[in-house]
């Protein structure tokens, strides 16, 4: 399999609560983080949606996880923060 590919698979799941406390977490971590997604991103609807899915980070060398931040404000996608050692963000 490609790494394009693999890298469109989830890799787990995790909880509302488990997401919104890793993202709130990141967010007092880096102090650019906070102003990115708010100038990024629309909050996420809650649509009674209980399970996110997690990607492993594509940037190579991170051990990262991907965490759902939002919605991408001028695209279709969920804005994505890396949790590892790159600290970058993606559209899913």
């Amino acid at each position: 399999m490609t790494s394009n590919v693999g890298q469109n698979y989830p890799y787990t799941s995790e909880s509302e609560a488990a997401r919104a406390a890793k993202i709130d977490a990141l967010i007092a971590a880096r102090d650019d983080l906070h102003d990115k997604i708010a100038g990024e991103t629309t909050p996420l609807q809650p649509d009674g949606e209980d399970r996110w899915w997690v990607w492993k980070c594509p940037t190579t060398g991170c051990p990262g996880l991907l965490h759902v931040a939002g919605y991408a404000l001028e695209k279709h996608a969920l804005y994505v923060v890396c949790d590892g050692t790159c600290a970058k963000t993606f559209l899913r």
